[in-house]
């Protein structure tokens, strides 16, 4: 049962301490037409970790993304999660079937625009129950219970628990993305531009709900993002994409401080 505040979880630092990784890609390319949209690109992410990837536009990140939630297949590579049932399995060999269940209840995403993640016209709650509901959970009590403490872990205002998200404010939308999707405990959370066309004090205001949630829930988190200031706060690594393949990765004070690769070096100098 998920607990009544962060308070009551169980915290388990430190973060960056070696293990399996919790998620593999290996080798993946992906070609549209002429187009090369992945190229070899590899991908570790570990237990706790958060890894930020950040290019600029057309640079292959929001194809890994879809990627990495099973939206679509790769032309070839192979994707495993070390979680119960699903070890040793290339995870774009799943059926359609097979592939919303697990999503559902080990991969969450919140989405940049909120539209593809939320029914605009439910209600909040009815939001985040959904994903219960489709886990399998089907009492009306229990599902309004844990869609309220999904909702309060996520610092928004269950007095609107009950109004749709179409009349939400941009930030409280992305509130209630966030509780849909860490309303299962998911091991793997995505996150596709989470601040892009906030104000920036709204900005500050989710990036610290990030963080927080990050360090209580201990959830390995992958955040795409094109803003250095977005991955320098949230992120414990970081990779550069450009034309689809990884140019440099590594810590990510290292790569925002010293950056080797001069389209990495490009990318710093025009944020300074």
């Amino acid at each position: 049962m998920m607990a009544t505040s962060v308070n009551d979880l169980i915290l388990e630092p430190p973060r960056l301490v070696k293990h399996t990784p919790l998620l593999t890609v290996t080798n993946i390319n992906k070609q549209y037409g002429q187009v090369i949209a992945l190229e070899e690109v590899n991908v570790e992410l570990y237990p706790r970790e958060v890894l930020g990837v950040v290019g600029e536009s057309g640079s292959g990140k929001s194809t890994l993304l879809r990627m990495l939630n099973l939206e679509e297949n790769p032309d070839s590579g192979a994707y495993h999660l070390e979680i119960p049932s699903y070890q040793d399995q290339n995870l774009f060999e799943l059926s359609r079937f097979e592939r919303r269940q697990l999503r559902v209840k080990q991969i969450g995403i919140v989405y940049q625009n909120p539209h593809l993640g939320l029914r605009m016209r439910n209600s909040s709650s009815g939001n985040v129950a959904e994903r219960l509901v489709v886990a399998g959970e089907r009492n009306f009590s229990r599902l309004r219970a844990a869609a309220k403490r999904s909702l309060e872990v996520s610092e928004f205002p269950v007095t609107r628990m009950d109004d749709p998200p179409k009349n939400l404010s941009g930030g409280m939308q992305q509130r209630v993305q966030l509780a849909k999707a860490i309303a299962l405990k998911p091991a793997l959370l995505l996150l596709d531009e989470p601040t892009t066309g906030l104000d920036v004090s709204v900005q500050a205001l989710v990036l610290d709900t990030l963080r927080r949630l990050q360090r209580d829930l201990g959830i390995a988190m992958l955040v795409v993002s094109h803003d250095l200031g977005v991955i320098r706060t949230l992120s414990d690594r970081v990779m550069v994409m450009r034309h689809g393949r990884v140019v440099e990765q590594g810590l990510t004070d290292q790569v925002l401080e010293d950056p080797q690769h001069p389209y990495t070096q490009q990318l710093v100098h025009a944020k300074l």
